[in-house]
């Protein structure tokens, strides 16, 4: 069996940076050490100057398979996430048709064999009718319930409040929640059209989707799930005033716990300006005292997990006016690139980093044998030069729609190397490897 030697490395992992070599043999980490035995037929890299960390698991994507080739596809969009130093992503159900159902998972397991560059993992999606099957679900095939308590694309708004206890009372796994208020929003969308026409500025997006539509649906889960004792992952946290409702616990401590997403981190309100809707999503980016209040969050333990949503849709679709332009941003090939940047400009620690897209997903989700670099852990690994700059375009992306709201941003950090279950996938801007991605294992009581 082939092994790979990699060299004078600082290996970031559970909160330290260790110089130190490591060698993988298969898929899995075989050793770590430092003067660890070379062997003649070795593939030796020296990494001196580089940190290698455990890949991204990015637990929020839409990858838009089965259903919307024209937006994505998991070819291609798991090309984009290994080049971005993702190895394992979490799908969301609202695909055409949706994934609500066993047979729809089993149905989307054989789909995307082998044709996913990084392992992937599925949430059954709940609906205001679907309770049986999220009691009677096979846990081992998904990750989680996904439940949209707010307008978003597809059919999944689950807005019976009967239902929404049944769904946190017998729900067998973490629920994940999509939290805004329809009523709000309806409200301030008529608002919004008696002021301007037909012609609502994209800067309003974010008084549309309010803070106040967040606030209210995100504390409705929160007390659903400490009514029913469920367990609770709140997602794409928006707001200054929601980061707030979470508390500074360690993540194995927590019964509800919050994501926040890059784009959170870098981008406000004053960005509607030059991207316009290339950067409508929802919930919607809000103010830069918000976006603060996301990053403090992610430092002192309110924000459990970074993740991206990437949510790709064509350049054409993006450049219709307001009510028309869908929401969603393609991020993840820049995701982890965007926060090593924000880590040389001394927003976060990159240790914080491999906490929050790494260990705590792993963790969260119970993840087997990922998420850490650990020997006898699954080789999804990702060697970083933090010093190295780039310019963003939209040339260089590999989504299926071919843009990015980071064009013509600088980094200062790429992403050299990724390895998915031991194997070169990206390797000096050039993709590699077959697309031989892994089906997520899960540790289940």
């Amino acid at each position: 069996m082939n092994r790979t030697v990699i060299k004078n490395t600082k290996i970031v992992n559970e909160m330290q940076i260790l110089e130190s070599d490591l060698i993988i043999k298969g898929d899995k980490i075989l050793a770590i050490g430092n003067n660890l035995t070379v062997k003649d037929n070795d593939k030796v890299i020296d990494a001196q100057g580089m940190h290698l960390l455990p890949g991204m698991i990015d637990d929020q994507v839409h990858f838009r398979e089965p259903g919307m080739p024209d937006k994505g596809k998991f070819i291609t969009e798991s090309a984009a996430a290994v080049a971005g130093g993702i190895t394992s992503v979490m799908d969301m159900p609202n695909t055409s048709p949706l994934t609500i159902t066993e047979h729809a998972i089993v149905d989307k397991h054989n789909l995307i064999a082998g044709h996913s560059h990084c392992n992937y993992g599925f949430y059954l999606g709940a609906t205001n009718d679907n309770i049986e099957d999220i009691k009677s679900i096979d846990t081992s095939l998904i990750c989680g319930v996904k439940v949209f308590m707010g307008a978003s694309t597809g059919n999944m708004l689950v807005d019976n409040e009967k239902t929404l206890n049944k769904i946190f009372k017998h729900a067998p796994l973490l629920i994940a929640t999509h939290c805004e208020s329809t009523p709000i929003i309806t409200e301030n969308e008529r608002i919004a059209r008696e002021k301007y026409g037909k012609d609502v500025p994209i800067n309003q997006h974010g008084l549309i989707r309010s803070r106040e539509a967040c606030i209210a649906s995100t504390n409705l889960a929160m007390s659903l799930a400490q009514k029913h004792n469920s367990k609770l992952h709140v997602l794409h946290i928006s707001t200054a005033e929601e980061v707030a409702l979470f508390k500074q616990l360690p993540l194995e401590q927590k019964q509800i716990t919050a994501e926040a997403c890059v784009h959170f981190t870098w981008f406000d309100d004053h960005d509607y300006e030059k991207l316009g809707a290339l950067i409508k999503c929802n919930p919607a980016i809000k103010q830069c005292s918000d976006k603060l209040a996301i990053i403090d969050g992610i430092n002192h333990g309110n924000l459990d997990i970074i993740a991206t949503d990437h949510a790709p849709h064509t350049w054409d679709e993006k450049h219709n006016k307001y009510f028309k332009a869908p929401s969603g941003l393609p991020l993840v090939q820049t995701a982890l690139t965007s926060l090593l940047t924000q880590v040389n400009q001394s927003k976060f620690t990159i240790e914080k980093i491999v906490q929050k897209t790494s260990h705590n997903v792993a963790d969260l989700f119970n993840v087997k044998k990922r998420g850490y670099i650990r020997e006898g852990y699954f080789a999804d690994l990702v060697l970083v030069d933090m010093n190295k700059e780039q310019t963003i375009s939209h040339k260089s992306m590999l989504y299926r729609c071919g843009w990015t709201p980071y064009d013509g941003q600088q980094f200062s950090a790429s992403i050299e190397k990724t390895w998915v279950n031991g194997e070169l996938k990206w390797n000096n801007n050039t993709l590699c490897g077959e697309a031989n991605g892994q089906k997520l294992k899960y540790i289940r009581n």
